[in-house]
């Protein structure tokens, strides 16, 4: 009987789960245990899997860090923020945002868009410079959003935030973006000039978004801890809901998947099986090891000759690797390297890369 490939939605947000939140841990960094210049303008998910930084044109720069803890029982990891380039003379139109993206598919228990939409509580641990941010529930889909405020000082704390089920938009049931869970951390006074109405389901008015918090690019010395965020159905924030690590890969592998990187442990990591197509072409075949979002989106890193196919007689090298588009699924892709020469047709290759900064990924980020 064939093996079906695991859905990592069955040991997530589904099922028995209650955490409508992955890696709240923050035990899973596949990106990089640590990102410098974070700013500017754009979004991108640097550090910590699932969980994206935002900007709108900040002048102000953070590093963010994948850090190890021991002050705070039952936690391994956080996410620590360091402001290294303040910004104290803020435009309109800045803001940073800390965000997790949730696909409509794991939220139909709650019921948005009928009369028995779910209370829901957010809640999380937070140390750092003493600061007042927003938490924000934001339904893109039907461009309404809810908001609390929730205040940070320099000890461990486990912030609570119960919000109001949202009674108007339905969300789609399918793997598209639900839901963004957005921490707001900075703003200009296009998101600051109007009301603050806590705990409110309203239309989107992008001046209500962020007022009164304060700027975590006010200064050089400011930083943030954050770990154990969980979203759950209830007006109780229960305790947080550990998962083992390879639970949490699983789930974040079903957005962002590593298919080779070279490390200290493996040099020269293998990442699938080719096949000689014709005398400068062989094509390569990877299985994933969770079921895509949605078709992805390859990521090559550029190392002179830091990927080659091998086989009984011959190594065969070429510095990127193309994704022949019309042959992947959410399960598997094939792959091609052309541009080299004395290929043998017919024959097997062992596909390899070796070399500081090379890197294969698969990417069906929301």
């Amino acid at each position: 009987m064939a093996l079906s490939k695991v859905n990592p939605n069955l040991i997530t947000n589904g099922g028995s789960r209650k955490n409508l939140i992955i890696n709240g841990a923050m035990n899973v960094a596949q990106y990089a245990t640590s990102k410098t210049g974070l700013g500017a303008n754009g979004g991108t998910y640097s550090t910590v899997d699932r969980f994206r930084f935002d900007f709108g044109s900040t002048a102000g720069r953070l590093t963010a860090t994948q850090t190890s803890i021991t002050d705070l029982a039952g936690f391994a990891n956080c996410t620590k923020l360091d402001c290294t380039t303040a910004d104290t003379s803020i435009a309109a139109g800045e803001y940073f945002q800390f965000v997790q993206r949730i696909e409509g598919q794991d939220l139909q228990q709650l019921a948005y868009g009928t009369s028995s939409a779910k209370t829901t509580t957010i809640s999380f641990y937070v140390k750092g410079t003493a600061k007042t941010y927003m938490c924000e529930i934001h339904d893109a889909e039907n461009t309404r959003l809810v908001q609390q405020q929730f205040n940070v000082t320099t000890s461990w704390t486990r912030v609570s935030l119960t919000f109001a089920g949202n009674t108007s938009g339905t969300i789609a049931d399918s793997s598209a973006l639900g839901l963004y869970l957005n921490f707001w951390l900075h703003a200009g006074s296009t998101y600051t000039s109007g009301t603050y109405n806590a705990n409110t389901w309203k239309a989107q008015s992008n001046a209500d978004r962020a007022v009164g918090i304060g700027s975590f690019f006010s200064s050089t010395s400011n930083e943030l801890f954050i770990t154990g965020i969980q979203m759950e159905v209830g007006s109780v924030a229960t305790d947080f809901e550990h998962r083992t690590y390879a639970e949490s890969l699983l789930a974040c592998q079903r957005y962002y998947e590593i298919i080779a990187k070279p490390t200290a442990a493996d040099d020269s990591p293998y990442f699938g099986i080719g096949h000689g197509v014709k005398s400068d072409q062989i094509n390569w075949f990877y299985d994933f090891k969770a079921e895509k979002r949605a078709p992805i989106t390859l990521i090559v890193n550029t190392v002179t000759n830091g990927y080659y196919g091998k086989n009984h007689s011959s190594e065969k090298n070429k510095e990127t690797l193309g994704i022949t588009m019309a042959h992947q699924s959410l399960h598997s892709i094939m792959g091609y390297m052309t541009g080299i020469t004395g290929v043998t047709e017919q024959s097997a290759y062992t596909m390899q890369c070796n070399g500081a900064g090379c890197l294969i990924a698969a990417s069906a980020e929301l």
